[in-house]
């Protein structure tokens, strides 16, 4: 059963697989521009919103399936290539338009099978 994707990056579980996300966290915030004015209280103006955020985990393990050492190299591609992908969870759409993986780290355990922890740091990326 597919869980979600992010664009080609798809994270499931089934009998031979278990790729799934955990620790989500969504986030957004706003700009303010604080102008100083002579012998008065400054202004605070609203400037617009920043791209929101998003980050989670992705537990790979090859005992459960997953070929980490192939999956984060896919993570790293898209990366390095800026790729904009669509973030699909369950039946909900996240955002307005796409995602770019901005950071990403592995932590990967060098004992038993090939087991790694992904953290990914998604940007949201906006046409206009």
């Amino acid at each position: 059963m597919i869980v979600g994707c992010l664009g080609d990056i798809v994270f499931s579980v089934s009998s031979y697989t278990i790729k799934t996300l955990n620790n989500m966290k969504y986030s957004g915030s706003a700009s303010y521009a604080t102008h100083k004015r002579h012998m008065a209280s400054s202004l605070t103006e609203f400037t617009g919103l920043e791209p929101e955020k998003i980050t989670f985990d992705v537990e790979l393990s090859s005992a459960l399936g997953a070929d980490p050492d192939s999956e984060i190299e896919e993570i790293r591609t898209a990366m390095e290539t800026a790729r904009t992908m669509p973030l699909v969870i369950g039946t909900k759409s996240y955002g307005r338009y796409r995602w770019t993986i901005t950071a990403f780290s592995a932590q990967i355990q060098t004992n038993g099978p090939g087991t790694a922890t992904v953290s990914l740091t998604l940007q949201e990326y906006l046409l206009s």
